[in-house]
């Protein structure tokens, strides 16, 4: 096996090595390919670099979108690079899956003395699926049309439209059609392979932002606005086979014109790659453990029915990893929807809350640790001790509950809505744990389900939908959008960070002193310090009962034996799908 075949050669991870840590045989009953029970968390499974047939994803909802500059879903910046690359990625290496590394660009950014320009190089043999070269200014077109103007693209952040100096007064690619990147002073590309990104001021954690798959090139003349998703143009090994729309599920074939020798990344070893979309949890579990399925596109893991049983059975255990994925799923508990736009009524939620039916409704210690703060174990300013709702058993303080609804004025409780998605099952599960316990002093809770694809842009990510349907709480995760503080709370707590759509602030949380130590954390270089200032921040956020912890997420895996090189990405919080191959047809 080649090094080239398995991506790492630029990471100087021979081969041998690799195979070293996969692990073949010494399963409980699984056999070489099934490996052990969570092995593949810290080093490759069923090593191997055999090319050749269809590697089957499915998923229960549609996809959100396969534009990569018009998402903010976990699995499809992981899935995206099939057929999108970017400036930088995640190490595809074990043990190293938070390291950003080159992409198309020849190696890590050049930053200037006062910290404030990066600049990067791109590969030689970079081209798109007809073979036309990609370009330094199709990066900056696609950056543009995903953060500029008021047709921007609703999905994804908008970190570069915040760090981008020269930019402010840019109205996107359309308002000048005969030259769509006039006054966009942020980037420059003096030529086809440089381009240098001038920042208002020093961002440290600028290098996770060019991971993003906004930095994906966009050729001017195929952009189609959202449209662009139904064929989007490969710059990867592979290139969508008859375009697709939502619920139509996806092919992707080998792109001919990708060059190999340019990527460091991805292995390429099936010849095709499939997605089925809107398929029932239940079945997607049952047909990963029949062998009929390979990977489960949203990453999340098994749903509740499946979950307990192949974790009480040996010979399907070994075919589990059970990793911390750094995510926290949570209860958004709205600040502008009455009467939760009063702080104690907001408290006496947090007080209410029975953790443990909670925990049990997403799976057990399987499914994660009970939370007493926002920010994940994994992350600097995560504070263990931190605790401002103790309860006996973590079933909830009813008494102090009612103490806060007497203080916001609704000493006999009040009704609201939660809204949920319905094609995901734990969370459903964990909505009525909620529904329960609230409603033990007396607020009346109206379960209200919508679809995934939808949720986190007209439904929960939308503040006048949340309004005018009095959506109180949501059921929401996060996944950071890197792995530091800022990256993990500045879209879920910052106000400035509030969208019309596609909003994740979804609590809609604007106070002053969380956005000034936000503000603040990120001007810091001096780690110590930044980690005080995050495990602040965390302390007020709880304060003010914006967020109530259900979990630290803890995902149950299925890997079926003919999965091949597979290994869970830290950095996308689900296994790294650029590695994965097949020995199925």
């Amino acid at each position: 096996m080649s090094k080239r075949a398995l991506g790492l050669a630029a990471l100087g991870v021979g081969s041998a090595l690799f195979l070293s840590a996969c692990g073949g045989g010494g399963g409980t009953g699984g056999g070489d390919a099934a490996g052990t029970y969570d092995q593949a968390t810290t080093e490759v499974v069923n090593a191997s670099d055999e090319k050749g047939g269809t590697l089957r994803y499915a998923i229960s909802a549609n996809i959100e979108s396969t534009d990569p500059g018009n998402t903010y879903y976990g699995y499809v910046w992981n899935f995206s690079r099939y057929y999108a690359r970017t400036l930088l990625t995640y190490s595809p290496e074990p043990g190293k899956t938070t390291e950003p590394v080159p992409d198309m660009a020849t190696e890590m950014p050049k930053v200037s003395d006062d910290g404030k320009s990066y600049t990067l190089t791109l590969r030689d043999g970079l081209t798109y699926e007809d073979g036309s070269p990609i370009v330094a200014e199709d990066i900056k077109y696609g950056i543009a049309r995903s953060n500029y103007g008021d047709d921007a693209l609703p999905n994804g952040p908008r970190y570069f439209k915040e760090l981008l100096a020269d930019s402010d007064d840019y109205e996107g690619v359309n308002a000048d059609p005969s030259d769509p990147l006039a006054g966009f002073g942020g980037i420059e590309t003096p030529d086809d392979k440089t381009i240098v990104f001038h920042l208002k001021e020093p961002f440290a954690d600028f290098p996770y932002v060019l991971v993003q798959p906004q930095t994906a090139p966009v050729p001017a003349e195929a952009d189609k606005g959202q449209q662009y998703q139904e064929n989007v143009v490969s710059s990867g090994p592979y290139k969508f086979e008859g375009g697709w729309t939502p619920g139509n599920g996806l092919t992707l074939v080998r792109n001919e014109e990708w060059n190999a020798d340019s990527d460091p990344i991805r292995t390429a070893l099936p010849d095709q790659i499939t997605v089925q979309e809107g398929v029932d949890q239940n079945e997607i579990d049952q047909r990963l453990i029949n062998g009929e399925l390979d990977v489960d596109l949203g990453g999340t893991g098994l749903g509740p029915a499946k979950k307990g049983e192949v974790l009480s059975g040996e010979d399907e255990k070994a075919r589990l990893d059970n990793p911390e994925n750094g995510s926290l799923r949570y209860v958004a508990v709205n600040t502008v929807v009455e009467p939760l736009d009063d702080e104690a009524c907001r408290q006496a939620i947090m007080y209410a809350a029975d953790h443990d039916s909670m925990q049990r409704a997403w799976g057990g210690a399987a499914g994660g640790e009970i939370p007493n703060d926002v920010i994940p174990p994994q992350i600097a300013g995560h504070d263990p001790d931190l605790d401002l709702y103790p309860s006996k058993d973590d079933k909830g303080d009813l008494d102090k509950a009612e103490e806060k609804l007497k203080e916001c004025g609704e000493e006999d409780g009040f009704s609201t809505n939660l809204g949920v998605r319905a094609d995901r099952p734990t969370e459903v599960a964990a909505a009525e744990a909620v529904q329960q316990s609230l409603g033990r002093v007396g607020i009346d809770v109206e379960i209200k389900q919508f679809p995934s694809d939808t949720f986190t842009n007209t439904q929960a990510g939308s503040p006048d939908f949340v309004h005018e349907n009095e959506l109180g709480l949501n059921i929401y995760g996060w996944i950071p959008d890197w792995p530091t503080g800022y990256g993990f709370l500045s879209y879920i707590a910052h106000g400035d960070n509030i969208k019309k759509a596609g909003n994740s602030n979804i609590s809609e949380l604007d106070d002053k002193e969380i956005n000034e130590m936000l503000d603040e954390a990120v001007r810091t270089e001096d780690a110590d310090e930044q980690a005080r200032l995050y495990s602040d921040i965390d302390r007020r956020i709880m304060e003010t009962g914006a967020i109530l912890p259900i979990v630290f997420e803890k995902s149950v895996l299925y890997r079926p034996d003919n999965l091949t090189n597979v290994h869970f990405s830290q950095g996308y919080s689900m296994y790294d799908y650029m590695t994965l191959g097949t020995t199925g047809s």
